[in-house]
């Protein structure tokens, strides 16, 4: 199977290449892709020209040329170089680079890139990161929150070197009764953290004082209550009636076992998370039943993973289909104005509907409509 891929990636290349002397007659439209072909992310540079490749097919127009450049892993001075090497080829347009390098990127001021990059959805000079911001999906929780008329949130995050990220985001959130947890990413020190968010050493008091007191009695009702009570673990409410956890993989798990530990019962408390991409893991890994979080269109994203499995045999790195609609952006721009001049040929005012779903430019801004989804029964369920 990797002989397979290689033999075709090979292919591929030379496809490009054998493009960007072709016939310069007719109109042609140049698009750089900046991937990481070396270094600990190769698979995923792999993955993202194979998207661009899919993305080619469907469009199906020969005046489309992608001139695909290796960008190294964290590798400035590679990345420079596989700029330059697409600029000298004719393009003005540049699909990457995966992570954020708007410092690097600003040298090029009259080059236009379509990142994939979620940190900042501000569209800059001659950058647009359209990855799925945390603005966005923050945005989605808050109309979650507001709609189930949820009035006292609980925002956790880990203290580390993206707390100060988080921070400047939450500020832009329009809940108006909110409190902030930092945590230690640490799970033995986390569950003991969580025990105090939750006042829970003395709502497991609470119950033991109130069954100490039912047991003195001999009355029915009392019998009663101390039956139901003894399925309990604590007694007593949580100061809050939502939870928003801005975190992700093992680290995020650790964060919802701390809190079903704690009995904080989703049954009651609405759970919500961020950078869920349908990860059915979280089924087995997971204690808490009721999870939503915002995401991309499931069915289009599902659908989008069959056609590259079937076409190319493996199984896509999530964050690809951002290339797959970044390229079909630029074509429609394209072919809507016959030509792409300055970033200002971006700013639309129509919807743009993509794999991962819808997204506008405004305010100077990519604003990703995302779909709210929840955990229900070992499946994702859209709200």
């Amino acid at each position: 199977m990797i002989r397979t891929i290689i033999t075709f990636l090979s292919y591929v290349f030379l496809l490009f290449n054998n493009n960007l002397v072709a016939n310069e007659i007719e109109r042609k439209l140049k698009i750089g892709l900046l991937a990481p072909f070396s270094g600990e992310y190769k698979n995923l540079g792999e993955s993202l020209l194979l998207s661009t490749q899919l993305a080619l097919d469907e469009i199906n127009n020969k005046n489309i040329v992608i001139i695909p450049r290796d960008s190294g892993s964290s590798d400035n001075e590679r990345l420079n170089i596989a700029i330059k090497e697409i600029i000298s080829s004719g393009a003005k347009i540049i699909i990457g680079p995966v992570n954020s390098a708007s410092d690097e990127l600003k040298k090029y001021n009259d080059i236009i890139f379509i990142s994939l990059s979620n940190k900042d959805p501000r569209i800059l000079s001659n950058v647009i990161n359209i990855g799925i911001s945390l603005e966005s999906q923050l945005k989605a929780i808050e109309q979650l929150l507001i709609k189930e008329k949820k009035r006292k949130t609980i925002i956790l995050y880990p203290k580390n070197k993206y707390e100060k990220f988080i921070d400047k985001k939450i500020k832009l959130l329009k809940l108006k009764n909110y409190k902030i947890f930092k945590y230690n990413s640490d799970p033995r020190i986390l569950t003991g953290e969580i025990e105090k968010l939750t006042n829970y050493n003395q709502r497991k008091k609470n119950l033991e004082t109130r069954k100490n007191i039912l047991e003195k009695r001999n009355d029915d009702a009392s019998e009663k209550e101390l039956k139901i009570l003894e399925k309990f673990y604590t007694l007593g409410s949580v100061d809050f009636d939502s939870v928003i956890v801005i975190d992700f993989g093992n680290s995020l798990k650790s964060v919802l076992s701390s809190l079903v530990y704690a009995d904080v019962d989703d049954k009651n408390i609405l759970f919500t998370t961020v950078n869920q991409w349908f990860d059915e893991s979280i089924f087995r890994e997971n204690s808490v039943n009721n999870l939503y979080f915002p995401s991309v269109d499931m069915k289009k994203f599902k659908k989008y993973n069959k056609k590259f499995f079937e076409t190319f045999g493996i199984k896509p790195n999530e964050i690809t289909i951002l290339a797959y609609d970044a390229l079909g952006l630029i074509y429609y721009i394209w072919d809507k104005n016959k030509s792409i001049d300055t970033i200002n040929d971006f700013f639309i005012k129509e919807k743009i509907k993509g794999k991962i779903g819808t997204f506008t430019f405004r305010e100077k801004k990519v604003f990703q409509q995302l779909n709210i989804y929840k955990t229900e029964n070992n499946k994702f369920k859209e709200y």
